[in-house]
């Protein structure tokens, strides 16, 4: 019964149009204050202690670090350097755009801002190049979701925070079904580009291929400093974060010099309204998960569906269902934030494990991303095309089939998330 007034409170308050995070902190004090006898100094207490947690320091770094990198520079060279790899082949500008989004992906932690630093460059270049606009914008709007599977990732360390799942353990994870995920949405593109006989772009020589490399390897270098000292073991995942906000400043202020040191104040500002946007919201969260635990809600919920005969097959289908229509209607990290609570601990008394059951969280939320109403990514992409949502819509119809025939792969195939950290880790 309080699980039925708990999110009947969320969803009137939701229908409102009030903001998730708003909702989510009323929903929790009117339910406390109405229907439980919790004295509201424990509320107090709960809500600085659950923003403790050292992983949530990673948040503001990774975002400070993708401003750095998205107004320094660096995505125009990245972009440089994948035209010069891949441009010849059938639809080489297409291609260029998901290998760039893959290189960004890896350094940025975040779609929009992969979707805004790719395709702010590359879907003018695809137009004036003879490309179909629809084709353009449905690329870099499904490659710019690598953003958030290749590590490393803010929506994996929302998930860290929400479950104790190790941050490390994620970020190696993603690394397979990321590569693998970028690969797919290349031929998808590769083959429609052949099917329709788009443009190719001249085969670039060797010595252009070395001289893209040169300009774009402290970019790329990132990469390796970010990876390489989480999997070394030199530093962990937060302290990667700060390492990766510091770099992105050095290479963009004082090696490309795309950004002068009078910019700074701008970027350190814009991160720390999204920042502060995104602790909101984790604050109301841990909340509201506090409300969930306390009324044993997750549990009873666990206890229902191994009762029923649900096994972990039909759960992992219905989790996926369930992720899938929210994302048409929420961000990631509202999701994450709401739905992780309440799932997770069924998905552990079922047996599946943690790191897999947190990627298969990411994908879905990749593809919300790109799906209407409220898809971060379309919306990103459809100021930058000039295009309506509809038309945005149809165009990202293949990609989306593939990222879908992918989820189901992902979903039923653990090892393709388990193999990495397994050998590395555990």
């Amino acid at each position: 019964m309080s699980g039925i007034i708990i999110f009947s409170l969320l969803l009137v308050l939701m229908l409102t149009g009030m903001p998730v995070s708003i909702s989510l902190g009323l929903t929790v004090l009117t339910f406390i204050f109405c229907f439980t006898d919790v004295p509201i100094a424990s509320v107090a207490l709960k809500l600085f202690t659950g923003i403790e947690k050292f992983e949530i320091m990673a948040i503001p770094f990774f975002i400070l670090a993708g401003n750095f990198l998205t107004h320094g520079g660096v995505a125009k060279r990245m972009i440089n350097f994948a035209t010069s790899m891949v441009g010849h082949w059938h639809g080489g500008l297409g291609l260029a755009a998901v290998v760039a989004c893959a290189l960004f992906a890896a350094v940025s932690g975040s779609s929009p801002a992969t979707v805004v630093a790719i395709g702010s460059i590359m879907l003018p270049a695809m137009v004036k190049a003879g490309f179909p606009k629809q084709f353009g914008a449905g690329v870099v709007t499904t490659a710019g979701g690598l953003g958030i599977l290749i590590p490393p990732s803010i929506v994996m360390v929302m998930y860290s925070v929400t479950t104790n799942t190790s941050v490390g353990e994620l970020f190696m994870a993603g690394v397979i079904p990321g590569l693998m995920l970028a690969t797919l949405l290349g031929l998808t593109t590769w083959w429609r580009a052949r099917k329709h006989n788009y443009p190719r772009m001249p085969k670039a020589t060797w010595g252009e291929r070395a001289k893209a490399l040169r300009e774009s390897i402290w970019g790329l270098l990132l990469i390796v400093v970010v990876m390489g000292g989480i999997y070394s073991g030199l530093f962990t995942p937060t302290e990667a974060a700060a390492m990766s906000a510091v770099y992105a400043f050095i290479i963009a202020v004082f090696v490309y010099k795309d950004m002068g040191l009078k910019d700074v104040p701008r970027m350190l500002l814009n991160s720390a309204n999204m920042s502060a946007m995104l602790l909101y919201i984790i604050t109301n969260a841990v909340l509201f998960s506090f409300v969930l635990a306390n009324e044993n809600i997750p549990q009873q919920l666990a206890d229902w569906l191994v009762g029923v005969g649900l096994g972990p097959i039909a759960f992992l289908l219905v989790v996926n269902i369930l992720l899938l229509i929210a994302g048409n209607f929420m961000e990631p990290s509202s999701i994450i934030l709401i739905l992780a609570p309440i799932l997770f601990p069924v998905a552990v008394q079922l047996g599946i494990d943690p790191v897999h059951f947190g990627i298969l969280i990411v994908v879905n939320m990749e593809i919300g991303m790109c799906t209407p109403p409220v898809g971060l990514n379309l919306y990103v992409a459809s100021g930058i095309a000039k295009m309506g949502m509809t038309e945005l819509t149809k165009a990202v119809g293949p990609w989306l089939l593939t990222m879908l025939a992918f989820l189901a792969l992902v979903t039923y195939y653990p090892p393709l998330s388990l193999w990495l950290p397994t050998m590395l880790m555990r």
